[in-house]
């Protein structure tokens, strides 16, 4: 494994060169198997997956979308999404996958910061209401965006394009030349604390990473079935649901959740499938077990992977004891590829992150940089080799060149993780060196909720924080500071106003289920909220 490398192809393209490739030696080899709670069922060969996204991306060039061009995809778990992704790797564009939990604001900042050209979505009337409200708000502003649906009925709607009908009237598609390895190809917004999300953006080598990802640590193979937990607007669908499997050639299966998630719905689909590969965070398994596993029958599973947030050791013994599979974790971030994982091989111990990705020089180093001894917290990095980054860290931050050149300034890349190495090597998370706190599997930023609380006209001050749970992992804390005119009106109904506030206001996955109204903030001698003093007082 040490000696693990990547011969990078000049100017490599995911479409071409992997998808189009199993096209041409095995157009019969199934590719998707797509299934809902209502028994639909939809099959996808690479034959047809070759078929559909060439359609697709010729369909695209025809609305003027091109190289260099950013497209956001707003689909859930719909198929289209995997062919809108090739054809956009196809065509060089760049593929802007977002959660279906956006508000309209949400969207506005995203097409105003991105520049984005196209929204495609499924069929889903609150999804094209937000898209809708967003457009004629941007519209007002003198930008306008092409809105693409992939209808599943013959009920339209009034000023959008129909991505069926485009690929039925499509021209040939010939192969775009020119496309970079160097090019940007994928972008991720993601969660801050100290402002609006930021633009995460990987080049064409990107998919390549997951080499690894697949073969090693999702440790798949050809008769793989896969089944990854998540939504496509979450880089988690990049790394379980898309690259990985089909580096591998094992089959992707997608399961169309529809609504609140169900344990005993996802158990009886493992057990009808026959998903022999399975991944999801840890809040899931946990669920999962709660819901009892010795109704299903699971003899199926081969492998069991988790990763984005705590794995409590009671929940890695029951699933073991339960099933005789070993959930295996890893490390990786939006901005770059598994930094650390356990492998079929490696020893797993509940609670590590495993052991360093041969392709990543990582080490956790002190606040002045030096390499940490064994079992000593500090910040978990990636030495970029002769200022080289390695394959599959990200590029830049889209649009902001000064952060991006800070980000890489110096010998390495700080993740903004803390974490220690213990003497066998294995690493181990601590916790995030920012505020940025993972609910559920969702990363959330203070900045994004309190921005949305400041609005109220009950609140003066506030800060977000986590506070640790059992089945979310963290919840979601506000810490208020009323207004004079709501003091005397603090108590549960004001709590359920405000939190009927936020979630109007923005996805509701980042209302708090928290709430606590103080007198005042703690703070610095500069005025900064010291948010760790409020976690430290809620552990109390």
């Amino acid at each position: 494994m040490k000696h693990f490398q990547l011969n990078v192809p000049e100017n490599f393209n995911f479409g071409y060169d992997v998808v189009d490739e199993w096209a041409r030696i095995q157009p019969e080899k199934k590719a998707i198997l797509w299934a809902d709670d209502n028994g639909n069922e939809k099959s996808v060969t690479y034959g047809q997956f070759k078929d559909y996204s060439d359609k697709a991306a010729s369909f695209l060039q025809s609305l003027g979308i091109g190289k260099g061009d950013c497209v956001m995809l707003i689909m859930k778990r719909h198929v289209e999404w995997w062919y809108c992704m090739i054809a956009l790797h196809k065509i060089g564009a760049i593929a802007i996958p977002a959660s279906f939990l956006l508000k309209s604001k949400d969207i506005v900042y995203r097409c105003q910061t991105a520049n984005i050209k196209a929204i495609i979505t499924c069929q889903d009337d609150t999804i094209m209401e937000s898209v809708d409200v967003a457009c004629c708000d941007l519209r007002e502003k003198g930008k306008d965006i092409v809105r693409i649906c992939a209808f599943n009925n013959d009920i339209h709607r009034m000023g959008w394009l129909d991505f069926w009908a485009g690929l039925g009237a499509a021209a040939p598609f010939r192969k775009v030349e020119g496309i970079r390895n160097s090019d940007s190809m994928l972008l991720y917004f993601t969660s801050g604390t100290t402002g609006h999300p930021k633009g995460v953006v990987h080049d064409f080598k990107y998919p390549l990473c997951h080499v690894l990802t697949g073969k090693y640590w999702l440790n798949l193979h050809e008769e793989s079935l896969h089944l990854t937990l998540c939504d496509t607007g979450w880089m988690m669908a990049a790394w379980g649901q898309f690259y990985s499997l089909i580096f591998a050639g094992a089959c992707i299966f997608v399961y169309a959740q529809e609504g609140k998630f169900n344990a005993a719905n996802l158990l009886s689909i493992i057990q009808k499938y026959k998903i022999t590969s399975f991944f999801a965070p840890p809040t899931v398994y946990r669920m999962m077990l709660k819901e009892g596993l010795e109704k299903y029958d699971l003899s199926s599973l081969e492998y069991c992977t988790t990763a984005g947030e705590a794995l409590y050791p009671k929940i890695f013994d029951d699933w073991k004891r339960l099933t005789g599979i070993r959930l295996m974790e890893c490390f990786g971030q939006t901005e770059t590829p598994l930094v650390v994982g356990s492998y079929p091989w490696v020893v797993a111990r509940p609670g590590t992150m495993g052991l360093p990705n041969p392709m990543v020089d990582v080490d956790v180093v002190d606040d002045e940089g030096n390499s940490c001894a064994p079992n000593v917290k500090g910040h978990l990095v990636i030495y970029l080799r002769n200022g080289e980054k390695p394959i599959g860290l990200f590029k830049e931050y889209y649009g902001e060149p000064e952060l991006t050149a800070q980000k890489f300034a110096g010998r390495y890349y700080d993740t903004g993780d803390m974490a220690y190495r213990d003497e066998q090597g294995y690493y181990w998370y601590e916790s995030r060196a920012d505020d940025v706190i993972k609910t559920s599997g969702y990363r959330v930023g203070p900045f994004e909720v309190e921005s949305v609380l400041m609005q109220h006209p009950a609140v003066a001050e506030c800060a977000i924080t986590g506070v640790p749970d059992d089945i979310r992992g963290q919840l979601i804390k506000a810490t208020i500071v009323l207004s004079a005119k709501y003091r005397d009106k603090a108590g549960d109904d004001l709590v359920k106003e405000i939190q009927a506030f936020v979630k109007s206001r923005t996805a509701p996955y980042k209302y708090p289920r928290v709430v606590e109204f103080v007198a005042e903030l703690p703070k610095t001698v500069n005025g900064k909220i010291r948010r760790v003093a409020i976690r430290e007082e809620s552990a109390r």
